[in-house]
């Protein structure tokens, strides 16, 4: 796919508050909605201000009959508070879909999140029709507004809080052994915190059930030029996020 194919402008059809400082935003891009596979993410550019550089989106739903595609993000800084300011009609230009999804393959996968990174999750949790179950962990009840996303989306919904407030006390780390020893999966895909990430990635090997990580960057190109997203994997090679990943073998970047 040739970069004057990837860029294109999208219109915006809503944009929605979700919790505080979380936004849902559908955009109308047809040619996005068909070529997006779970996993992968777009570039985002914001006209209002002085904002030179996009911002990576992970893709959160498509709908291929309507032509549009979904983003849920978190408010965190002058970009993405402009971001907010937009409404339906206005216009957002877009470079992607980029990167490498997840595997498809899978018959029961568990599906771990934490934070925003159940964003691209709800994605993958659409497209494997109800094969997978999810473990959805926040600090409290205000934090897992995710439920009501995930709900029909999945078999099985688990919910982890730090607090308490609702369904297991504790971290997602603490309550997958919990959940492992009744349930049998084939994968465990996860998208969430670094730390959160990298003890999922510890259990499922100690458990050994092939586990498929999400990592988020910050990065300014998207496409693997700019080299600004390039990490450290446990081959001793560099690899860039946004081309070889985002999505990798939990073992190819954590020990």
């Amino acid at each position: 796919m040739t970069l004057p194919k990837m860029l294109r402008d999208a219109k915006i059809l809503a944009q929605q508050e979700l919790a505080p400082r979380v936004f849902f935003l559908v955009v109308e891009a047809p040619d996005v909605a068909q070529a997006a596979e779970p996993g992968q993410f777009v570039q985002l550019r914001i006209p209002l201000g002085e904002f030179i550089l996009r911002r990576p989106v992970g893709v959160a739903a498509v709908d291929r009959k309507k032509g549009s595609v979904a983003f849920i993000y978190r408010v965190v800084g002058k970009g993405t508070k402009a971001l907010a300011a937009l409404m339906p009609g206005e216009v957002v230009n877009i470079l992607g879909p980029l990167g490498h999804g997840f595997h498809m393959d899978y018959e029961h996968p568990l599906i771990v999140g934490g934070g925003m990174g159940l964003s691209p999750l709800l994605y993958y949790a659409a497209a494997m029709q109800k094969k997978g179950d999810v473990l959805i962990g926040g600090r409290s009840e205000e934090e897992v507004f995710w439920k009501d996303l995930f709900d029909e989306l999945c078999g099985e919904v688990f919910i982890s809080t730090d607090d308490g407030s609702l369904g297991f006390k504790g971290f997602t780390t603490e309550y997958l052994p919990k959940i492992l020893e009744d349930h049998k999966y084939d994968a465990i895909i996860v998208c969430g915190p670094d730390v959160m990430m990298r003890g999922i990635a510890r259990i499922a090997r100690e458990h050994g059930i092939p586990c498929e990580v999400s990592l988020e960057k910050r990065m300014a190109c998207g496409l693997g030029a700019c080299l600004s997203c390039s990490i450290d994997t446990t081959e001793g090679k560099r690899k860039k996020v946004c081309k070889d990943g985002p999505v990798f073998p939990a073992e190819e970047v954590f020990l």
